[in-house]
C-alpha cells in the first residue's frame, strides 16, 4: 500500500507507533546506561538513539515530516526523567517549569497534528532540500539536515532544563520573571497559529499577506514565541543555579537556527508567492516589534 492511500488517522497511528517505538529505544538507553553517566549524558544518547529511529522509519515510508513532531515530543519527557533522577530540587520550580514544558509542547504538537494531512504530505522545505541537494546522497540530508541538527538544538535549549529541575536555590522572584516570559511565549505562539489558521481558512486570503494581530507587528510571532520560550528556561536554570549560566548556548542555538536558516526561508518563499510582500518586509520587523 503507498502512502498516498493511507488515511489521515491511520497515518498518525503511524506516527504514534513510530514515537512509541522511539521512546521504548530511548528507554533502553536509561536501563543500559552505567551508573557513572551524568543524566545529561545519558538523556542526550537516548535522544540520539530515538531520533535514529524515527529517522529509519521516515527512510521507511519516504517521507521526511515524520519527525516534525519530535522537536514537541521529546522535551517534556527529557524534562519528566529528570525531574524523577534529580533527588534535589525546588518543587515548586519543578513544578512550574514542567507543567509549562508539557503546556508548550501538547499545543505544539497539536498544531502540527492540525495541519497535517498524512503521509503523502511532506514538509515544502524537504521537498526543496531533496531537489536541491545535487550529488548528496538523500538519505545524508534527511538525518543531517532535518532530523540531527534540531534534536543537537533543542537539546541545547533543554542544557538549561537540568539545573531549573535539580538547582536547590528557593523559588524566588526571577522565576516569577522566567515563568511570565515563558507562559508569554506560549500564549503568543498560540495566539499566532490561531490567527494564522483562520486568515488560511478565508478564501478570500488566498495569495494575500497576513498583516493583522500580532502579525502586524512581526513577521514570524510564532517564532518569536518559540525563541522567548527558551529564554525563559534558560531564566529558570539562571535562577535555580547560577553557575549554569554558560547554558545560555542553548537559546543562543535557537536564535541563530531561526535568524539563519527558518526566517530567511519563509521569506524567499513569500517573495516569490505573494506580491507586495517585499513592501511588507520593508514595513514589519522579522521578529522584534518596533518600539512604535
Amino acid at each position: 500500500m503507498g502512502v498516498r492511500t493511507v488515511s489521515r488517522t491511520a497515518s498518525l497511528g503511524v506516527v504514534v507507533v513510530a514515537y512509541l517505538l522511539a521512546l521504548g529505544a530511548a528507554w533502553g538507553v536509561v536501563i543500559a546506561a552505567p551508573p557513572s553517566w551524568h543524566p545529561l549524558l545519558t538523556a542526550f544518547v537516548a535522544d540520539l538513539v530515538a531520533t535514529l529511529l524515527v529517522f529509519a522509519l521516515s527512510m521507511v515510508f519516504d517521507n521526511a515530516s515524520l519527525y516534525d513532531p519530535y522537536w514537541s515530543v521529546a522535551p517534556p519527557v527529557v524534562a519528566a526523567w529528570w525531574v524523577a533522577v534529580s533527588g534535589t530540587g525546588d518543587g515548586l520550580r519543578q513544578a512550574v517549569v514542567l507543567l509549562l514544558i508539557v503546556v508548550w509542547a501538547v499545543r505544539l504538537t497539536g498544531n502540527w497534528a492540525y495541519g497535517w494531512r498524512g503521509l503523502h504530505q511532506v514538509d515544502w522545505r524537504y521537498d526543496q532540500l531533496r531537489a536541491t541537494r545535487g550529488r548528496v546522497p538523500w538519505w545524508v540530508v534527511n538525518l543531517g539536515g532535518i532530523q540531527l541538527m534540531p534534536t543537537l538544538v533543542v537539546y541545547l535549549g533543554l542544557l538549561s532544563v537540568w539545573p531549573a529541575l535539580a538547582g536547590s536555590r528557593p523559588f524566588g522572584w526571577l522565576d516569577v520573571v522566567a515563568t511570565a516570559v515563558t507562559a508569554g511565549a506560549i500564549a503568543l505562539e498560540a495566539m499566532a497559529d490561531l490567527q494564522l489558521h483562520r486568515f488560511a481558512a478565508a478564501a478570500e486570503n488566498r495569495g494575500r499577506i497576513l498583516a493583522t494581530g500580532v502579525w502586524r507587528r512581526t513577521r514570524h510571532p510564532n517564532y518569536l514565541g518559540e525563541i522567548a520560550l527558551w529564554w525563559g528556561l534558560w531564566l529558570f536554570g539562571l535562577a535555580a543555579a547560577p553557575t549554569w549560566w554558560w547554558t545560555l548556548v542553548g537559546p543562543v542555538a535557537m536564535v541563530v537556527l531561526f535568524k539563519a536558516a527558518s526566517i530567511p526561508l519563509m521569506d524567499r518563499r513569500s517573495l516569490a508567492r505573494r506580491g507586495g510582500y517585499a513592501d511588507h518586509m520593508r514595513e514589519v520587523p522579522a521578529l522584534l516589534p518596533r518600539l512604535r
